[in-house]
């Protein structure tokens, strides 16, 4: 639980408030820090840093479990505590859908489906039990200004045709708090203020779609040196939010240039470029953004990409199963598997993102 933030762990006020004071926020800020360095942040005796030691190792430690435990908590929480996207195969894949608890990515390029991919996610959220949802409320945040209702209620009508003819439509979309920060300031400021409205108000869905718009933004105006700090803060905190909420956090993320020569970064500001030359040479080297610490944060990787004439969901990584793909099309009802069956993805293709008839990277 190195996540769990100090201001929930009851420690004595006066700890509480010297850790408040020295922003040591969460159990690993305080944990990670040698005892000179410790006692010379909080300004105070080797007694007072190893108290706070002890106290936040105590509140932060998980306590043990036996694998009969934790698989009577899978069997009482119905699928391992999951959110079913309703495509079968890679439900299957993935031990029953996306994980509740736990940071999941999905990423690829500019206009592939990922917002398509959300958009239904947050249907079934907010969908009745007794039809296969969750029957609570979605916190959506918007950062680049894609989502539409009225595609929304394309998706619903044609998926779930018997809930929408019985005029549940108004309700359901009620249930969907749609919020667009337009800095990292202001996306910082709506998650403090969300993790007491996720326990308070049902949530069972949070999704941020994109992550990587509002880290571009900020690194416009950031030296190279502190790019990495928003970046952690903001991981740490959505992290916690899962982790103790016990809500599927979904996030999406571009793809970006490898080469260090290129005039753009990111998919989205391929739109900006004129010709063709561009777009290829942009496809040539394709990785996710937001870096390799962000990669090992997250719990489930799902890279969206085309090759071979088709679009592809890729589990390229999750620790319950090994790496497949599933080719897709997007439909008036969202995403649909062509198949359910998976393709086995080995080799440099599982961290590969491929687009346009071309594997980007393992050539």
């Amino acid at each position: 639980m190195a996540n769990m933030p100090v201001s929930e762990m009851r420690l004595p006020p006066h700890l509480a408030h010297l850790l408040a004071a020295r922003r040591l926020d969460t159990a690993k800020d305080v944990l990670s820090l040698p005892e000179v360095e410790l006692m010379a942040i909080l300004d105070a005796g080797l007694p007072t840093a190893r108290a706070a030691v002890a106290l936040v190792s105590e509140a932060a430690c998980p306590p043990c479990q036996t694998a009969l435990t934790l698989l009577e908590e899978r069997v009482r929480l119905g699928g391992g505590g999951r959110l079913a996207t309703t495509l079968c195969g890679l439900d299957e894949a993935l031990g029953g859908g996306i994980p509740m608890g736990k940071l999941t990515e999905v990423v690829g390029p500019s206009g592939i489906g990922k917002t398509q991919f959300c958009l239904k996610l947050a249907l079934l959220a907010a969908l009745p039990e007794y039809y296969g949802g969750l029957d609570g409320r979605v916190v959506y945040i918007d950062t680049e200004f894609k989502f539409s209702s009225r595609r929304m209620i394309e998706i619903g009508q044609k998926s779930f045709p018997q809930i929408f003819r019985q005029g549940l439509a108004q309700k359901m979309a009620g249930r969907i708090l749609v919020t667009r920060p337009t800095s990292l300031a202001d996306f910082t400021k709506s998650l403090e203020e969300m993790k007491v409205t996720l326990l308070q108000h049902d949530v069972k869905l949070l999704i941020v779609d994109s992550m990587a718009a509002l880290m571009s933004l900020e690194n416009e105006k950031a030296t190279a040196g502190f790019r990495q700090h928003p970046l952690r803060w903001t991981l740490s905190f959505l992290k916690s939010i899962a982790e103790f909420s016990r809500v599927p956090v979904v996030v999406t993320n571009q793809v970006r240039s490898q080469s260090n020569d290129d005039g753009y970064h990111f998919s989205f500001e391929v739109d900006k470029k004129d010709g063709n030359k561009c777009a290829e040479r942009f496809d040539s080297h394709l990785v996710a953004a937001l870096g390799i610490q962000w990669a090992h944060a997250v719990t489930v990787r799902l890279v969206f990409e085309s090759h071979s004439g088709h679009r592809f969901i890729k589990v390229a990584k999750s620790p319950m199963s090994p790496a497949v793909a599933f080719p897709f099309v997007v439909e008036s009802s969202g995403i649909t598997l062509l198949r359910d069956e998976s393709i086995d993805v080995t080799g440099p293709e599982i961290t590969s993102i491929r687009c346009q008839g071309q594997n980007v990277l393992a050539r």
